[in-house]
C-alpha cells in the first residue's frame, strides 16, 4: 500500500471537515425552514424497488441524526416498517448531500413534541393526533458533493 505524504493527508482531512461543516449548515437551515425544508427519503418498497418521497426535516443534529414528522398510515412508513434502511437526499444546483442509514418509527408523546414545528397544524390536529408519528434517522455513511464554479470535492466516509 502506498504511503500518502503527511501534507496531502492533512489537506484531505481538513477538506473533509470543511465539507461536513458545510453539509451540517445546509441541513440545519433546512431543518429550521418548516415545510420548506424538504428533502427526498428513499426506502425499499413492497416489490423490492427503491421508492422516494419528499418530506420536511423537523430537527437535525448535524448530519448524523435527522427527525421527520409524517403520517403513521403513509406509504413511506409502511415501507420503513418492512426495511429500516433508507437514504436521505438533500440537493440543489450547488450541492448534493446523500445520507445512508437507518430509521426508527416513534409514536411516543415526547418524540412528537420534540419534532413538532409551526406549520404541522395544517396536517395534524396536534401532537396527540393518532396518525402523527416521527421518523428518527441515524446516518451511517454519507456522500457530499459541492461546487462553487472553481472547485469540486467529494467525500465518502463511515464516521
Amino acid at each position: 500500500m502506498p504511503v500518502v505524504p503527511r501534507h496531502i493527508f492533512w489537506k484531505e482531512r481538513n477538506m473533509k471537515h470543511e465539507l461536513v461543516a458545510k453539509a451540517q449548515a445546509i441541513v440545519a437551515k433546512k431543518a429550521s425552514a418548516g415545510n420548506d425544508g424538504y428533502c427526498a427519503v428513499t426506502a425499499i418498497d413492497e416489490n423490492g424497488y427503491p421508492s422516494s418521497s419528499t418530506i420536511s426535516i423537523s430537527k437535525a443534529d448535524g448530519i448524523r441524526r435527522l427527525t421527520f414528522a409524517t403520517e403513521l398510515d403513509s406509504n413511506r412508513v409502511n415501507r420503513m416498517k418492512k426495511c429500516d434502511r433508507v437514504c436521505v437526499c438533500i440537493n440543489s444546483a450547488e450541492y448534493h448531500i446523500s445520507l445512508v442509514g437507518t430509521v426508527e418509527i416513534l409514536t411516543d408523546r415526547q418524540a412528537k413534541l420534540d419534532a413538532w414545528y409551526d406549520g404541522l397544524e395544517a396536517f395534524y390536529s396536534g401532537t396527540d393526533d393518532p396518525n402523527f408519528c416521527v421518523l428518527h434517522f441515524t446516518a451511517e455513511r454519507y456522500n457530499l458533493y459541492f461546487t462553487n464554479g472553481e472547485t469540486d470535492a467529494s467525500v465518502l466516509s463511515k464516521e
